[in-house]
C-alpha cells in the first residue's frame, strides 16, 4: 500500500501542477512581478493547490473504501488556509483578514484534541492550565503558520525545509505515527512540484495557498510531538520543546528576527517586505538552490548540536 500511495500521490500532483498551471496561464492569472519578487519569469501560484488535491483525492478514495490513513476532521481546518491563501494569491488579502481565519483555524485544531498543556520543563513548566493552554497553543499554531509562509520566497526553500521537518518528525519517533500515510503523499507530491519550481521558465509557486496549508501541517506535527502519544526514540534522548525548535530552526530564527525589524521600525509586522535572511543570502549566493542547500543544512546542524546540548 505504501508504493501505491506514493505513486498515486506524485502522479496526481504531477497532473494537478500541469491542468491548474494550463487554466491559470490561459486566464492570465500569473504571479506579479514587482520590487520583492525574486524571478523575472511568468509563474504560477499552483504548487499549493496541486498538494492539497493530492491529499484530498487520496483521503477521499480511502475513506470511502473504509480505512482510516488519519484524521479526516484536520482537512477542515487545512481547507480553511488553503481556501483563504488560494484568494490572497489572486486578490491581495488584507493580513488582518488572514490573521483573522488563522485564529478561527488554531480554534478548530485545538477543538480536534491537538493542544499543548505541558511545556516540558522548559523555564521549569510543566502542566498548563485549560485556559492558558489553549491560548498559548493558539499562539503557537498562529506563530508556525506565519513563520512557513514567511521562508516561502525563494526557489525550493519552503519545501526543503519542510520536507526536512517531515522527515524528521518520523525518523525521531520511537512508534509508526499516525501522520505516515499523510507525510509519504506530502513527500511525494513535492517531487513534481520541485521540478516546475525550478525549471527555467512557466513556474509553478507554492503561493500563499501552498505556504499557508504546509504551515496548517507542520502546526498539527508539532502539537503531536508535544503530545503524550508521541514518543521520541530512547536513542537521542532530547526534550521534545528542543527538539521541536531544532527541526524548525530556520523558520523560527527568521520569523523573530523579521517581526523584532519591522516592530522596530514601527510597521505591522506581518507587512510584506524583502528583509528576510534568505532574501539577504541570496543577494550574496546569487542561486535559490544554494539558499536552499545552505538554510537546510544549517538546519541539520541546529538539529544535532541541539540534541548534543540537551544531553549535557
Amino acid at each position: 500500500m505504501t508504493l501505491g500511495i506514493l505513486i498515486c500521490s506524485f502522479l496526481i500532483s504531477l497532473s494537478c501542477i500541469k491542468v491548474f498551471q494550463s487554466i491559470f496561464l490561459k486566464k492570465n492569472i500569473i504571479d506579479t512581478i514587482n520590487n520583492r519578487s525574486s524571478h523575472m519569469v511568468k509563474a504560477t501560484r499552483t504548487g499549493g493547490i496541486s498538494l492539497f488535491m493530492s491529499l484530498l483525492l487520496i483521503s477521499i478514495y480511502f475513506y470511502i473504501s473504509g480505512f482510516d490513513l488519519f484524521d479526516y476532521s484536520l482537512l477542515m481546518p487545512l481547507s480553511i488556509l488553503l481556501v483563504v491563501g488560494f484568494y490572497d494569491d489572486i486578490y491581495q488579502v488584507d493580513f488582518k483578514l488572514k490573521f483573522i481565519f488563522q485564529i478561527i483555524v488554531a480554534k478548530i485544531i485545538i477543538d480536534n484534541g491537538l493542544i499543548i498543556d505541558n511545556l516540558h520543563g522548559i523555564l521549569g513548566i510543566n502542566e498548563l492550565s485549560r485556559i492558558i493552554a489553549q491560548l498559548f497553543t493558539m499562539v503557537i499554531i498562529v506563530a508556525i503558520i506565519n513563520a512557513i509562509n514567511f521562508i516561502d520566497g525563494l526557489d525550493t526553500l519552503a519545501i526543503s525545509i519542510v520536507s526536512l521537518f517531515i522527515v524528521s518528525f518520523e525518523l525521531f519517533s520511537s512508534e509508526t505515527t499516525s501522520f505516515r500515510y499523510v507525510s509519504l503523499i506530502l513527500i511525494s507530491s513535492f517531487v513534481p512540484l520541485i521540478y516546475f519550481n525550478i525549471r527555467k521558465d512557466k513556474k509553478v509557486f507554492l503561493g500563499d495557498s501552498g505556504s499557508l496549508f504546509l504551515g496548517g501541517i507542520v502546526s498539527i506535527y508539532v502539537l503531536n510531538i508535544l503530545s503524550p502519544s508521541y514518543l521520541i526514540k530512547p536513542q537521542y534522548d532530547i526534550n521534545k520543546v528542543l527538539f521541536v525548535i531544532s527541526i524548525l530552526f530556520y523558520p523560527i530564527i527568521d520569523l523573530v528576527r523579521v517581526f523584532i525589524l519591522r516592530i522596530a521600525r514601527g510597521r505591522s509586522p506581518f507587512k510584506a517586505d524583502k528583509n528576510h535572511i534568505h532574501h539577504n543570502l541570496n543577494i550574496k549566493l546569487k542561486k535559490h538552490w544554494q539558499v536552499s542547500l545552505t538554510l537546510t543544512t544549517i538546519t541539520i546542524l541546529a538539529i544535532i548540536i541541539i540534541q548534543i546540548i540537551s544531553r549535557k
